[in-house]
């Protein structure tokens, strides 16, 4: 079987590796002259982690990555703690697996590096899609073409195959601005940070951080309600200042960080209405093209690993099926897929509280059960979308 994957992210690299591993004639097709996956750090927990180890990549994740030990979320003026939760070995012993921080660009990377050379092509945008009987035939900016039994959009939430195929997207502005910053380590020694997932919730806004890039730098990203800004895009350029002054009176550590900002890149949160089908044909999408969340429970990139694992085996198991095997693939993943996009919607809502009633309900809500303790997570971590078909 011959399956064209396009775009190569963390999504479309992983999907085609385990694709590949599974002896299809796999091949993924860049626009970027090279891989190097904008953005900033990445959450990778057991339920997409154990699905890379799989593929042999413990070493080179290892090298890069960063194993954080717990779980940390604090109120955002005085620090007080409401809620820990480990991430460290109890996590990798109960569910079999690591979680993992990455700078994307280093996953994104091996990821590349673990592909043959020639299965992957770079420069090729791609501006038209057509289905012949049992084929789709790709064609690039470049002039180049390309023919397979099945193609997979995993080209992002701007997508270029969705709207080829379902026409086009209608984003949603949620009225929340993010900024992202990398902070070299030697710019905050002094605040003396652990090896811990950190995220401190305030009153329209919190900020989430972590070491990344085997503890060079620290990942921050900080979020607020009610911004004037609206472009979806992660290489605009933002002024710290503004990011000062949107987090005056929090903490000293947070606003700590802020400061250390070399620079900060800004863009605006929108979500999507739900797609009625991933699939059209011998076309179907997987990842941000097709189940967009927003980023408050660190799964975007777990989700569409998840995905390709789920594909793989599905073709492995009904290669003379496509139809079948897409049909299944969507009634196996969007159910997961939507629970979560709901749940990043809902914590949207809980971390962002005004201070008052309702957020001191909630502060004495994570003070009793963490919601991220191993007994309230196991139904995201223990998954296995490689074998619950």
């Amino acid at each position: 079987m011959k399956i064209a994957v396009i775009g190569g992210g963390i999504g479309g690299l992983s999907a085609a590796l385990q694709l590949l591993k599974a002896g299809l004639d796999v091949h993924v097709y860049e626009q970027a002259p090279r891989i190097t996956d904008i953005g900033a750090g990445i959450q990778i927990s057991p339920n997409a982690s154990r699905l890379l180890l799989r593929l042999g990549l413990k070493s080179a994740m290892d090298a890069v990555g960063m194993r954080p030990r717990e779980m940390h979320q604090r109120r955002w003026d005085d620090g007080r703690t409401l809620q820990r939760a480990p991430l460290g070995p109890e996590v990798e012993a109960t569910f079999g697996a690591p979680y993992y921080h990455f700078h994307r660009a280093d996953l994104a990377n091996l990821l590349a590096d673990a592909l043959p050379q020639d299965r992957l092509h770079t420069g090729c945008k791609l501006v038209g899609l057509e289905q012949k009987g049992e084929r789709v035939i790709a064609r690039f900016e470049n002039r180049a073409t390309a023919e397979a039994d099945l193609l997979v959009g995993a080209d992002g939430i701007h997508s270029r195959v969705r709207g080829l195929v379902f026409g086009p997207e209608k984003p949603r502005f949620t009225g929340c601005i993010a900024w992202r910053g990398l902070v070299p380590a030697e710019r905050i020694r002094h605040l003396a940070i652990e090896t811990a997932s950190h995220s401190w919730v305030g009153p329209g806004g919190h900020v989430v951080h972590y070491w990344v890039s085997a503890g060079r730098m620290m990942n921050v990203v900080c979020i607020v309600e009610h911004g004037d800004w609206t472009r979806e895009s992660w290489t605009d350029k933002g002024d710290v200042a503004d990011v000062l002054a949107r987090y005056e009176g929090w903490h000293p550590t947070v606003r700590g960080l802020i400061s250390a900002f070399p620079e900060t890149f800004i863009w605006a949160l929108h979500d999507r209405a739900e797609l009625p089908h991933w699939s059209a044909g011998r076309v179907t999408l997987l990842g941000d093209a097709c189940h967009p969340m927003l980023p408050m429970m660190a799964q975007g990139a777990a989700q569409s690993i998840e995905d390709g694992a789920a594909l793989t085996a599905l073709l492995r198991v009904m290669p003379d099926d496509i139809a079948g095997a897409l049909a299944r693939y969507e009634a196996v993943r969007k159910p997961r897929a939507t629970r979560l996009q709901q749940a990043s919607a809902a914590n949207r809502i809980r971390f962002h509280l005004p201070d008052g009633e309702a957020q001191h309900a909630r502060d004495e809500a994570m003070a009793r059960s963490s919601d991220r303790s191993i007994a309230n997570i196991g139904w995201l971590y223990a998954h296995d979308a490689a074998s619950t078909l």
